[in-house]
């Protein structure tokens, strides 16, 4: 579990009017400090200055000071965009750190002068009617409890998220197989959007309520801690809740954090092997917005028989999948495009399988693994652990 404290004021006009003044244009956020290579998707897709993080401040400026009017014309720049956080990475000036907040914080003056970007009026719309973002008849999960023998009250709430729950099942029902044959004490709960989505998309009117909602359903199941396996709903429960003044009193993990906790408490081993090679793709939401790096890894690396190998770019300079930010549903032709290029760095590795942490990461690399037949296997670490034969230290 990660512990982060955020400026609670990370909105509007006077947060922008901060950061605008400390951008000295140096075009750091143009490129991965370690080895200089390009890092923003955006940047070098479209390569006008209004694309980098450096252009997005002075655009912040121009409209604060009555130099730019608010025009459609726009809406590219600013929305076009994956917030990956390359940009907050490589920057070494004081706003680095709130770099996407402020990209948000843009979007969300943008919503309200022009409206949100292409088609991502749909992620707010679909949401008000069914509680979820890809306009699929609301899920209580109580058939999944039924399925698997869960009770009303647990120590745990499997918080599935959106993505898991109406477009990767697969990954959803292998964290589900997992927790059970580990002994975890869990349930489900009716919940409905963590407001990720939204939030970077800059439609945020409705974001607290979605918020408050998702807890009292945590607090009714008596859960003490929460855990999921979706990296954007893991840095929105952390992250965000507390951005926008959410109280809760529960713990929030990534499925990653516990299998790794299991491991090194010797309450689980992995017995079977599993001889083939993977690499590891850094999901934006887990690795540069929550600086966990290390600790899927440290999982990969202890399942007998693997063979992990890294691609060129990782950790905190790994390119993007080109998901995240609405990209994927106001760009998707491009959102694509961008995990071509991290399949294309993959290939370099000899690897067979390209694995994350992360359902938006596993949905964007498997269409275009498929778009551009790649060849490869994509599979979260849970799907992974799911193939395999797990010894549960009984209770003494």
């Amino acid at each position: 579990m990660v512990e982060v404290k955020i400026d609670n004021s990370l909105h509007g006009k006077e947060f922008l009017e901060m950061a605008f003044d400390r951008c000295i244009k140096c075009s750091t956020c143009k490129f991965g400090f370690k080895n200089f290579e390009p890092s923003c998707p955006s940047g070098e897709k479209f390569l006008f200055e209004s694309y980098w993080a450096s252009g997005r401040i002075r655009i912040i400026r121009g409209l604060i000071n009555g130099d730019l009017e608010w025009t459609d014309d726009l809406k590219d720049a600013i929305f076009a965009c994956p917030t990956c956080g390359a940009c907050m990475d490589s920057c070494q000036a004081p706003q680095a750190d709130f770099l996407v907040d402020i990209i948000e914080a843009l979007r969300e003056m943008a919503v309200k002068h022009i409206g949100p970007g292409p088609n991502q009026e749909n992620l707010i719309t679909r949401t008000k009617d069914v509680f979820n973002p890809y306009g699929e008849q609301n899920s209580d999960n109580s058939d999944l409890k039924e399925k698997y023998g869960l009770p009303d009250q647990a120590e745990w709430v499997y918080f599935i998220g959106c993505t898991s729950n109406y477009r990767q099942k697969n990954l959803r029902d292998s964290t589900l197989n997992f927790l059970k044959k580990v002994g975890i004490d869990f349930t489900l709960v009716d919940e409905h959007c963590c407001t990720s989505p939204l939030i970077r998309t800059g439609q945020i009117n409705d974001v607290k309520d979605f918020m408050n909602y998702n807890v009292e359903q945590i607090k009714k199941a008596g859960a003490t801690k929460v855990i999921t396996s979706c990296a954007g709903c893991y840095r929105t429960l952390i992250k965000d809740f507390e951005k926008f003044g959410v109280d809760y009193d529960f713990e929030v993990y990534h499925t990653a954090e516990l299998v790794k906790q299991l491991l090194d408490e010797k309450k689980i081993k992995i017995k079977s092997s599993y001889d083939k090679t993977v690499t590891y793709h850094d999901p934006c939401h887990l690795g540069r917005h929550m600086g966990v790096y290390e600790i899927p890894r440290e999982v990969y690396k202890q399942i007998p028989g693997i063979n992990l190998v890294e691609m060129r770019r990782n950790r905190n300079h790994a390119w993007c999948c080109g998901a995240g930010g609405g990209v994927k549903i106001g760009y998707p032709e491009w959102a694509v495009d961008i995990s071509k290029e991290r399949l294309e760095e993959a290939k370099e590795t000899g690897a067979s399988i390209v694995s994350s942490t992360c359902p938006f990461c596993r949905t964007n690399l498997s269409d275009a693994n498929d778009k551009f037949k790649m060849g490869f296997e994509v599979l979260d670490l849970i799907e992974i652990l799911d193939q395999m034969t797990i010894e549960v230290k009984q209770e003494e």
